[in-house]
């Protein structure tokens, strides 16, 4: 069967499935005529899936990979790249959720500086959070219908949790300047870059307010990573490095500017590790 007809069963099913998902939590009354057939239609999309993946799982076995990686290529294959990076951002964000109730940091070792950078959007971050609890109370007061307000509690509900797991990413997720000078440059669970030491030329605070997205690739290419519209460090690299952006698409880059909350922290860091004299050789007595 096409990968296509799958992929356009499930967009056709899923979006109902959610909904009707929303409305059981809410605590809706569904008739049982809808719920048995949204279950029919789950079910036979559910058939469609799976007779489409086993073909491409059996041919990723006979060319000799294993279960895991063979049934992994066959989803790549089936899951639009979008999709599996979409919901593979709600899942770090709300992973990351846990470790900032926990107090914890993720990808931090021993030794190595930790890098803050969510000073510029925290402010807007819990001004969010309280318009969206005051947005969640005045529709409870204005809605005259039950039904209508319950769906929209559990979506309002869910969006609050959603904010705070997208600054929770943030804050758990730091950018991280390892003990032998290389760099890990994050945003939350969005994007994710990892520059070796050898392939740092030099870092400098430069605090720069560039327009557009929080990750932009300019033509010349330079990287922003941008919080707040601002970044504060500029890294020269020694060639070009190359990275994947929050929806999958590739590229490179031969200097980064980033956030930090602590710009002269991070460029002193940078510039010990790289100017620290090496050991030298013990001379025989």
């Amino acid at each position: 069967m096409s990968v296509r007809i799958a992929r356009a069963a499930a967009w056709a099913v899923l979006p109902g499935e959610l909904a009707l998902v929303v409305c059981l939590v809410a605590g809706v009354r569904i008739p049982l005529a809808v719920l048995l057939g949204a279950e029919v239609l789950v079910a036979a999309v559910l058939v469609v899936e799976g007779v489409t993946l086993w073909p491409l799982y059996a041919a990723g076995r006979r060319a000799g990979a294993g279960r895991r990686e063979a049934l992994r290529t066959a989803l790549r294959a089936l899951v639009p790249l979008t999709v599996r990076r979409l919901v593979a951002h709600e899942v770090r964000a709300l992973h990351s959720l846990g470790l900032w109730v926990l107090r914890r940091r993720h990808g931090v070792p021993e030794g190595a500086l930790a890098v803050p950078y969510t000073g510029p959007q925290t402010a807007m971050m819990y001004g969010l959070v309280f318009v969206s609890l005051v947005e969640t109370v005045m529709l409870a007061l204005l809605i005259p219908w039950p039904v209508v307000h319950r769906v929209l509690l559990v979506v309002d509900v869910y969006g609050v949790v959603l904010l705070l797991s997208l600054h929770a990413a943030c804050v758990t997720r730091p950018h991280v300047v390892g003990e032998d000078g290389s760099l890990r440059l994050r945003l939350g669970g969005l994007f994710d870059l990892r520059i070796p030491a050898a392939s740092v030329a030099g870092a400098r605070v430069d605090r720069r307010y560039p327009e557009g997205r929080p990750v932009l690739l300019h033509p010349d290419g330079v990287l922003d990573l941008s919080v707040g519209s601002q970044t504060t460090v500029t890294v020269e690299l020694t060639g070009p490095v190359a990275f994947v952006r929050p929806m999958g698409k590739p590229g490179t880059a031969h200097t980064v500017r980033f956030h930090a909350d602590d710009p002269r922290a991070v460029v002193s860091a940078l510039t010990r590790v790289r100017t620290a004299p090496s050991p030298s050789p013990d001379r025989p007595g």
